[in-house]
């Protein structure tokens, strides 16, 4: 046999082997992209042509229920905490709530109770910020029969006044060990007037409460930080109205307002990074408050036209703010700063 032809026969015995498995590797591939393309749990969804009305996900059957009374608070529905991730407690903090006796305050005051949060409440009308302190006492204890009782107080406070800002923060530290963590600002009224008819002097008052009163909270609640050397947290309360246009109601001078809100947090959010003071905002849509229900009924076809073009088909409710507020509260988000939460049901999405 030629010296050529011994060695191709050499060379060829040597090669089998990996000829051989990569054989077997290029099967093995083709039998499983063959498997994954005939698989029907991993087929794309067929195209189905949608129903009038769904690409807004409008539907007549979708009905909402309404509160009985606003003073009636949302009950715990387990007799102990749910096991979760530490860091989405509250315990061991004070958090303070303006515009807390009522509507949505209320309600993201008692989530932060329920949380393991101390709570200040603080609201104009100081009479019904102490009668909610019983209420939300009385919810938590029947809540958590063997948990320790939190301490919430309440406090009057006119939000678009810097000296009443200063005296109520000063009263929540006495009342608290001289110690503040967590803000949320949800002291703010809206209303509903065309622009030539809308007086400048009520433009002044809604921008004093919504707008001044968040300022002058923050900064003071962020002074108290600065010298204690504390991180903290802000939760404005601001609403998807500072984003888009509301249809059909006139509200300009509100919407500008909410802007403002969402802006100021972000900026201060950058100003107070390095100290680790944490400010961000929750846009909440429409929601369903005792304020909105009575709207509602009177002009049906108003909530008519809301939920018309809200894609989940419905108002929001209160409780779907305790968990956001906690969230931004906690140290679960302790890498969030400057965000604009929008809890709308996707109605800035359309």
């Amino acid at each position: 046999m030629p010296l050529q032809t011994r060695l191709l026969a050499v060379l060829q015995l040597q090669l089998r082997p990996r000829v051989s498995l990569l054989t077997q590797t290029t099967r093995l591939l083709t039998t499983i992209h063959s498997f994954h393309s005939s698989t029907p749990f991993l087929s794309p969804p067929k195209k189905t042509s949608p129903g009038p009305g769904k690409l807004a996900q409008t539907d007549p059957r979708i009905r909402q229920s309404y509160p009985d009374d606003e003073s009636q608070l949302p009950r715990s529905t387990v007799a102990s905490p749910p096991q979760t991730l530490p860091s989405f407690s509250l315990q061991g903090k004070v958090c303070v709530v303006t515009g807390g006796a009522r509507g949505l305050g209320l309600v993201m005051g008692q989530g932060i109770v329920l949380s393991g949060a101390d709570l200040a409440i603080v609201d104009l009308n100081q009479e019904e910020a102490s009668h909610q302190v019983s209420q939300i006492l009385d919810s938590f204890t029947k809540a958590h029969p063997n948990a320790r009782k939190p301490r919430i107080t309440a406090h009057y406070c006119d939000v678009s006044s810097s000296s009443s800002v200063k005296t109520c923060v000063a009263e929540i530290l006495q009342s608290h060990d001289n110690k503040i963590d967590g803000l949320v600002t949800s002291a703010g009224f809206v209303e509903n007037f065309p622009a030539v008819d809308y007086g400048i002097d009520r433009v002044q008052k809604l921008w004093g409460v919504n707008v001044d009163g968040t300022w002058l909270f923050a900064t003071e609640v962020g002074r108290h930080l600065l010298q204690r050397k504390a991180k903290g947290s802000m939760v404005f309360i601001g609403s998807m109205s500072g984003s888009i246009v509301n249809v059909p109601q006139p509200q300009a001078p509100y919407n500008a307002s909410k802007a403002a809100v969402r802006h100021l947090a972000a900026s201060l959010s950058v100003e107070w990074a390095k100290d680790d003071i944490r400010v961000n905002c929750i846009s909440p849509g429409y929601m369903l408050t005792a304020l909105t229900k009575k709207i509602l009924d009177d002009k049906p076809d108003l909530k008519q036209k809301w939920t018309s073009l809200i894609p989940q088909g419905r108002m929001g409710n209160s409780e779907d703010l305790m968990g956001p507020v906690t969230f931004l509260l906690s140290d679960a988000s302790s890498y969030v700063t400057g965000a604009d939460l929008r809890v709308d049901g996707g109605y800035t999405l359309t």
